[in-house]
């Protein structure tokens, strides 16, 4: 009953740690005073507990709650207010890790393409995927078009819009999709390839569901989204009835929830089939060790629950691609954009150096 597991960091001094681990067993589940609590069963069933608390360096300790799985009822939303609802307030917290018991698991289908179905898509077996993106925003879709025509013909896997690209007038979501659809394909005819575009499906439940119907008529077989930007239970109702492969965007993601759990985990849960994160040395500050334990929290066997491809992003240059494919090894999409944007007439020698130098990486790891 009390299988859903929550591993916490706090910042407590050691005489205070045990009433602030039990305060918070209490906020995150029954809210109220337990001895103001009339049914005496309901300390037995609906209570979290204290199982383990641990120093964890100066001035922090890591602290474990189980909750019955019950509270969560069975849902999304139920299940990120039990872990993070009310203490996600507090300053001096951070939630860095779930365990989910099999019944809870079992209401979730995680990625429906995983890493196996977005290398089908891309027809690409044996090297990393890559990815580029188009910006910035303010170019008209024709201009758009014209970038994703040469990132094609350069060879990418995929070519996704920058999450910036919603729908301005600059270069409205029904035209944009269309034109870049086409510039694509007319690529992919011309070399043999298999670029796939990824637009960036955002907005209101409405809206999703209409540009999701425009980018269907397009051909469009991946979209991009920013799972925390639409609300993750909504992102999860969404990859329910999409039929497409989802890249997650991290926008709006950073929280006081450990990046190896909010993408590795959360978002691979609720389906996303290829995750972006800020790589370490680009434009944040993610460490080494935070990114690789990402990517494996991602690619871990999970039950049922299939792989999602971590994508590190952020800043990353050409030249960085050997250091890449040797930390996150072969099951990993490069995305690198601006980079090969600031190469300007030469965006298609420069596109095609990044192709070979993954392809060439790759026999080396």
């Amino acid at each position: 009953m009390y299988g859903l597991e929550a591993t916490y960091r706090i910042k407590s001094t050691k005489a205070q740690i045990e009433a602030r681990a039990q305060a918070l067993a209490i906020e995150q589940s029954i809210e109220m005073p337990p001895s103001a609590v009339r049914q005496p069963e309901l300390l037995q069933k609906v209570l979290a507990r204290v199982a383990a608390i641990q120093e964890a360096g100066a001035g922090y300790f890591q602290v474990v709650l189980h909750f019955a799985e019950q509270t969560t009822a069975f849902e999304t939303t139920g299940l990120l207010n039990v872990l993070f609802g009310n203490c996600a307030l507090q300053e001096d917290i951070e939630l860095l890790d779930l365990k989910l018991p099999p019944g809870l698991l079992s209401v979730f289908a995680g990625p429906r393409f995983g890493i196996a179905g977005l290398r089908r898509l891309a027809q690409v077996e044996g090297r990393p995927l890559t990815c580029t993106a188009l910006k910035p925003q303010g170019l008209s879709p024709a201009q758009l078009a014209e970038l994703a025509y040469t990132f094609a013909l350069g060879g990418i896997d995929i070519v996704k819009d920058d999450h910036g690209l919603t729908n301005q007038p600059t270069a409205p979501f029904a035209e944009r999709v269309r034109v870049i659809q086409e510039a694509i394909a007319r690529a992919n005819a011309e070399t043999g390839g298999q670029t796939l575009y990824a637009p960036m499906l955002t907005g209101s439940p409405k809206t999703l569901h209409r540009h999701l119907d425009i980018a269907r008529q397009a051909g469009v077989r991946v979209i991009l989204t920013a799972p925390m930007l639409l609300g993750l239970a909504t992102f999860q109702e969404l990859v329910d009835d999409l039929g497409l492969a989802v890249l997650a965007h991290p926008a709006f993601a950073g929280l006081r929830i450990s990046p190896p759990l909010m993408f590795g985990k959360l978002f691979r849960l609720l389906g996303a089939d290829a995750v972006i994160f800020p790589n370490h040395g680009g434009r944040f500050a993610y460490s080494p060790q935070t990114c690789l334990a990402l990517a494996q929290a991602a690619r871990a066997p999970w039950a049922h629950i299939r792989p999602a491809l971590p994508v590190p992003a952020g800043g990353m240059t050409v030249e960085r691609v050997e250091e890449m494919l040797e930390l996150y090894g072969p099951d990993t999409m490069l995305l690198i954009g601006g980079d090969l944007l600031a190469a300007k007439d030469n965006l298609l020698e420069r596109t095609r150096q990044f192709v070979q130098k993954v392809a060439v990486g790759a026999g080396k790891v």
